[in-house]
Formats: structure tokens, C-alpha cells, sequence
């Protein structure tokens, strides 16, 4: 009888520590911000889950939806950031932040 009581004391506490540590990891994720095209590409842009950084995934417009991402660039501080990059070397659009 002693043992039983022994492992639900020792098991009950580490599965719920477990349970905790698991269920906050899996609840982070990343969101879909937007999405558009430009020139021969188009763009999903996403956010992680707290909004401190931004990247596009970039597919040819004649991709398929399914398949995977010809590019993918990250690090962007803003969504405005991003899609400046985007319309810059993706959309081929000339803007004055744009690097000539």
C-alpha cells in the first residue's frame, strides 16, 4: 500500500508539471497578417504570436497554393518594413524607399 501512495505522490506532481510546460508551448504560434501579390510573386505575410517580428513567405504567382514557399525572408521589426521589401524586390514597384 505504501507504494501506491508513494507514486501519486511522486507521478500526479511531475504530470501536471508536464502538462503545464506542454500546453504553453503548443499554444504559441504564428498568425496570418495579410496577403498579396505583386509582379510575378505573391505574399503571405505573418506575425509571431506577441507581434515582435514579421516575415513574408513568397511563392511564384503561378505556384500552386498547396506547395511550398519559394522564399521565405524574416526579421522585419514592422509589417511596414515587410512589405516595403516585398514591393521592392519581389513586385518590382518603384518607390522612394526602395535601394537603387
Amino acid at each position: 500500500m505504501k507504494l501506491i501512495q508513494i507514486l501519486k505522490l511522486a507521478v500526479i506532481p511531475v504530470l501536471t508539471v508536464f502538462s503545464f510546460v506542454s500546453t504553453s508551448n503548443t499554444a504559441l504560434a504564428d498568425y496570418l497578417n495579410s496577403q498579396g501579390s505583386g509582379g510575378n510573386y505573391r505574399y503571405e505575410l505573418w506575425s509571431s504570436d506577441d507581434n515582435s517580428h514579421y516575415y513574408l513567405k513568397i511563392w511564384s504567382s503561378e505556384a500552386s497554393p498547396n506547395s511550398d514557399a519559394y522564399s521565405t525572408s524574416g526579421a522585419f521589426t514592422s509589417t511596414r518594413e515587410a512589405l516595403i521589401y516585398f514591393d521592392c524586390n519581389y513586385a518590382e514597384r518603384s518607390l522612394p524607399e526602395c535601394p537603387r
